[in-house]
């Protein structure tokens, strides 16, 4: 389907399910009319900004804890930013990465070094060691800005890293100490006496723009390009433009260091001249109190934090807000509708990656309940482990045809100075997922899972994830994570680490048993550990890794020398 008529037929969806968003349905048939969804037009991540904050002035922006900001306001602090930052010896072509907690200081780096033609380094916050070191060493970033708490991580690699040449301790909203010669406050870059005005550096096209790491869960980091003048950006302008509405306040509780929180709400909110509401954490037992407080409308959330909010205890205000939509990605299929009815909520579910081209695929309520829906306006194959396409409702990777552009991110991916995985990625004009997914016989897709999460067990590949939404449906378990140990005998043993709903409890022979109707007899895990909680990165993905190393703990049930692990059915 061309991206034309994908977009009339959204605008016909669009009609039946948000009858009350008049100003959206026109803007999406303006969209499709002037055919502002190609991809052919220029554009800066600064453009977007100073576009709404000459057009918006004093509409707000930011909503923060109990401040607001309007685009003005954000865009003269960019500007201020970016002039502290030449005060440093900043210049075209430097890196900043940015280290800190969710803030408004955030925006402001960020948008200050697309101004000046640098690149930003959005950093998880939550690493430590070579980790660390390799992504400041990998990027070669000669700024950091980083929050004081995290200092002592900085300092304890230090001498592994060659390219830091400034660092900014933000202590716009946590105070710091006695700091090290050569550190700079974030405060110098906040200077009254700086110009408010746009500094004269501008970016040039092609160069460098934002580094994005992939959250290294599976190995390390990968740095993927974004670049100035990338035309990705006149996408999400046009994204956000059609699927938003000016009114909406987007809630986002997310890292900013994240694609998700970043591109998906910030930008496309910018692009919108809509609000953004932003919170420093995701807590589930106040997540809707937060939606409350600031009047949000609509919010993005990945699939594992839905069964979360679903396995708190139910309250007579659940249905008492503002959110008309929420946006997920791999929301479980069996708490699709049940979500939707217990708050009041429609579901869209959304596929792309950090790393994807710039491909989305949307289900905006035009396709099954549990799909993911069908590319916007791209072509994609499902295919076999020998590069075959398979057939309607057979489980094959995911492959996205890569755009040629300008440069290798410019529809298509680049991972900075990794040519031999970007190689791996992109090959013979196909980006290669690493997610499973099948399609049914009018091509809605249904993801099933990434490769990096299958295992071999008795000569059989067993999804991970699929064992995953199969315990999640007992309602003593909260959280579960399923990865392979070593077997004695070769290839894998099951086992399942799980979180279990406060005030309840649950004995892995009843869970094995719960299973027994549900997978296949070798699919059912042998061992079982129930842990306080799991360790997770910033974006709530289970750091599986770091279970896999701990095995098989004198606390894990043994479902096999326990004489209950289900038997083979003829």
């Amino acid at each position: 389907m061309n991206l034309g008529l994908f977009m009339a037929k959204l605008a016909k969806n669009v009609v039946a399910v948000q009858l009350e968003h008049g100003t959206l349905l026109a803007t999406i048939r303006k969209s499709v009319k002037a055919k502002t969804l190609s991809p052919a037009t220029e554009m800066y991540f600064c453009d977007l900004l100073e576009r709404q904050a000459e057009k918006q002035g004093r509409k707000i922006f930011l909503n923060y804890l109990h401040k607001r900001y309007s685009y003005a306001d954000m865009n003269l602090n960019a500007n201020r930013v970016a002039h502290g930052l030449i005060g440093l010896s900043a210049k075209p072509r430097d890196g900043v990465a940015i280290m800190t907690a969710n803030s408004p200081a955030y925006y402001d780096v960020f948008f200050a070094a697309q101004k000046l033609g640098m690149f930003a380094v959005p950093t998880n916050t939550a690493l430590r060691g070579d980790g660390l070191a390799y992504l400041l060493t990998n990027s070669g970033v000669r700024f950091l800005f980083i929050h004081p708490s995290l200092l002592p991580y900085f300092e304890s690699i230090r001498d592994k890293v060659k390219s830091v040449e400034r660092v900014i301790v933000d202590e716009t909203e946590d105070p710091a100490g006695e700091m090290a010669d050569g550190y700079a406050r974030a405060s110098s870059l906040y200077d009254d006496t700086l110009p408010l005005t746009r500094p004269v550096p501008r970016p040039t096209t092609g160069d460098l723009a934002v580094l994005m790491y992939t959250s290294g869960t599976t190995g390390l980091p990968k740095g993927v390009v974004y670049r100035h003048g990338d035309s990705m950006l006149s996408m999400i302008e046009a994204l956000g433009r059609t699927m938003v509405a000016p009114d909406d306040v987007m809630y986002t509780c997310l890292p900013l260091y994240h694609a998700n929180a970043l591109f998906v709400t910030s930008l496309t909110a910018i692009g919108a001249g809509a609000s953004v509401a932003l919170d420093k954490k995701f807590s589930a037992s106040q997540f809707w109190d937060r939606c409350r407080f600031y009047n949000a409308t609509t919010f993005n959330l990945l699939g594992a934090m839905i069964p979360i909010l679903m396995k708190q205890p139910e309250r007579p205000d659940d249905r008492d807000h503002q959110i008309r939509r929420v946006v997920t990605s791999a929301c479980p299929a069996e708490l699709w509708e049940k979500f939707e009815q217990r708050f009041g909520v429609e579901i869209w579910e959304g596929y792309g990656a950090v790393d994807g081209g710039g491909v989305l695929i949307m289900n905006i309520g035009n396709a099954p309940k549990g799909s993911i829906g069908k590319p916007l306006g791209a072509k994609i194959r499902v295919v076999d482990s020998e590069g075959n396409d398979v057939k309607p409702g057979e489980r094959g990777e995911l492959l996205l045809q890569a755009r040629k552009g300008k440069s290798k991110s410019d529809g298509s991916v680049e991972y900075y100075g990794n040519d031999q995985a970007t190689d791996k990625k992109v090959r013979d004009g196909w980006i290669r997922t690493g997610d499973y997914v099948y399609a049914d016989k009018k091509g809605y897709l249904y993801f099933v899972g990434r490769d990096s999460e299958s295992m071999r067990r008795r000569g059989e590949n067993v999804s991970t994830y699929e064992v995953e939404v199969e315990i999640m449906k007992h309602p003593a378990v909260q959280e579960a994570a399923v990865y392979g140990v070593p077997a004695e005998l070769g290839e894998d043993d099951i086992m399942a680490s799980l979180v279990l709903v406060p005030d309840k409890e649950v004995a892995p022979a009843e869970l094995i048993q719960f299973l027994s109707d549900k997978l296949a007899y070798f699919a059912v895990p042998r061992y079982w550990r129930i842990m306080p909680e799991l360790p997770k990165t910033g974006t709530h993905r289970v750091i599986k890794g770091e279970l896999q190393k701990l095995g098989v703990t004198p606390d894990t049930f043994d479902a096999e020398k326990a004489g209950v692990m289900p038997k083979r059915r003829a």
